[in-house]
Parts: structure tokens; sequence; C-alpha cells
């Protein structure tokens, strides 16, 4: 299929994603004003403008939203203070449903303040996040888990968005990657597309994208060395799809092993969401085209605009059409 007709399918189809849902505060700094406090001598950081976009499983919706979907929803655990505010105002700008999020009083919703210098450009100062250091609570747990079985038959794909690093906070628990594990072996048609940092060799019958790195660190796991079609039996995963940066992705399938090529290299700008991108075309054009190599070949064009972009960019379609049109001639 060519870019197109993906793009003509995507305003009928639908996603939902699970998990790890954070705010991205992008705070812009004007280093000429940094004054010392009178109180206590330490120089302040005056931030001059500041946007909000959203994090983590929010990026991948994000993505989704700027390819076209038709229908987009965000199932996680926020907190209930301005935090969360800020993100339900994002999303609700991209038209992106947070009425699955479950918003837990006390809870800090997790946030990352990024600090650009506005000379310069860059990020040059300490991030700050915010963040909840406690583990999920098992009602909010139980929570998670009611609104994905009953929410998950409407949408064409589930994506899985894993990217908590600690045992802490942590949104997908092996009870929900139980229920994942279900949704995926009962429902055929439906796509259950899954991004781990951590635990990709703990899902099980799903859909499976990590990249080269998380892909060999599952692998160390379970065997204790590199082994994609020993990994991809062990999780009896419908595909394995390992992303390898500039190279392409790798793509383990009942049809064999094969690599589907990136786009010819350019020095990236960031490759911060590169991931995220990657997941939201090629986890779409999975569900529509059934094939792991054409999802990889659309997910490659989004992932080759975004890195081009800073912060956690997004791929619109008219990018997305030129990008196939650099890759033809």
């Amino acid at each position: 299929m060519t870019v197109s007709e993906y793009l003509s399918e995507l305003p009928r189809r639908s996603a939902l994603v699970v998990g790890d849902v954070c705010l991205d505060r992008w705070c812009l700094y004007d280093p000429d004003a940094s004054e010392p406090s009178r109180e206590t001598g330490i120089p302040r950081i005056a931030v001059v403008e500041t946007s909000v976009t959203p994090g983590a499983g929010g990026t991948i919706a994000n993505n989704l939203a700027a390819l076209g979907v038709g229908k987009i929803s965000l199932l996680g655990v926020v907190g209930d203070d301005g935090f969360a505010h800020e993100l339900a105002g994002a999303l609700a700008q991209r038209k992106i449903s947070s009425d699955l999020l479950i918003r837990v009083p006390g809870r800090a919703t997790f946030t990352y303040t990024k600090l650009i210098n506005r000379t310069t450009g860059e990020e040059d100062r300490p991030r700050i996040d915010y963040i909840s250091q406690e583990p999920l609570p098992e009602s909010v747990e139980e929570q998670v888990i009611r609104r994905l079985r009953e929410s998950a038959s409407a949408f064409d794909v589930i994506f899985v968005s894993d990217q908590a690093e600690t045992g802490q906070a942590v949104v997908v628990t092996p009870a929900v990657r139980q229920v994942l594990a279900e949704i995926a072996e009962q429902r055929p048609n439906q796509v259950v597309w899954v991004d781990s940092r951590l635990r990709a060799h703990a899902f099980r019958r799903v859909v499976l994208k990590p990249n080269e790195q998380e892909a060999d660190a599952a692998c160390r796991a379970l065997f204790g060395r590199r082994d994609y079609a020993a990994l991809r039996e062990a999780t009896q995963a419908r595909c394995l799809i390992v992303t390898l940066g500039e190279r392409g992705a790798m793509i383990l399938d009942d049809e064999g092993e094969r690599v589907v090529a990136n786009m010819p290299p350019k020095k990236p700008v960031d490759v911060c969401g590169a991931g995220d991108s990657f997941s939201a075309a090629a986890g779409m054009a999975f569900a529509i085209s059934g094939s792991g190599a054409e999802a990889a070949r659309f997910g490659n064009f989004a992932a080759s605009i975004t890195v081009m972009k800073r912060g956690t960019g997004t791929a619109s379609p008219d990018e997305m059409l030129a990008a196939e049109a650099s890759a033809i001639g």
C-alpha cells in the first residue's frame, strides 16, 4: 500500500493508548534575566514562556492525532493536580479523549519540565521531574483493568506504553499484562502493540516493538544471549519488530526474518520520541495491512520526519507523503 492509501484509511480507524502517561512542559528561559535572589543569593532561572504537550503514552497519542486517526483515547493514571489539568487541556486541544484517565487525589502527575535556553535554543539545564514513588494502589489497578476490559473492543489498535523504569508507579502491572494477553488471544483482528522499555520479555501474544537495546536486554533476561527468534517464540509474539535506528527495523513473524531499511541517513536533530512516532504509524499500518514489513515501512517514514525536529515532534500527512516521494525518487 502507498502512504496515501494508509492516510486515507486512518480517519476511519480508532486507537486506545494504555499505560504510562505524563505531561511534558517546555520552559523557555532567558539567561540574561538570571538575577540572584535577594534572600539567598542563588541565581534564578527566569522562565519567560511555557508550552505543554502530552508525554510518554501521550506522545504516541499525539502522533496518532497528527496522522489523522479518527478516534483516540488515553487510559492511564494521573494525579488530581494542576499538571493533570494542563494535560487534559493539551489532550483536548489535539482531540484526544481523556475520559478514561484515572485521577488519583494526592498522587503527583508524572511531569517532565525541560528548560530551554532562549538564546541558544538548547536544553542546557537539568530537567525537573515531578514523580510519584508510591506503588499503584490495588484499587487503582482494578480501575485500570476494568476500564481496559470495558473499552477494548471499541478500538482497532491498543497501544501499550510501558515506560516506567522502576517497580514503583508502574501502570502496566502483571495483572494488566495478563488482560492484554487475553485480549490479543480472543480478538485476532485487533492489534495489541507493545512498546516496553524494560519488560518486553514479560508480555505474551502481542505485537512487540522494542528497540535494539531493549530487545537485547529482553533476550538476556530470558536466555542470557541475543536471540530474537527465541524471544519471539518465548513471548508467543504475533510479530516482533526490533527498531535499529538509522538501519531500519528487523521483522520476525510467520514469514521469517528480514530487515526493512530506513530512509537515507541524515544527521538527526533530536531522536527523542522517534520510537513513539514509529509505533503510532506502524501500529496503525499493521492494523490496516496485517504486514509487519509494511508496518515498519510506514513507521520508518514517520520516524525519519520526527528525528529532524526538536522535542517530541510529530509527522503530518503532508510530511509523510513528501517522505515517500523522496524515497521513491
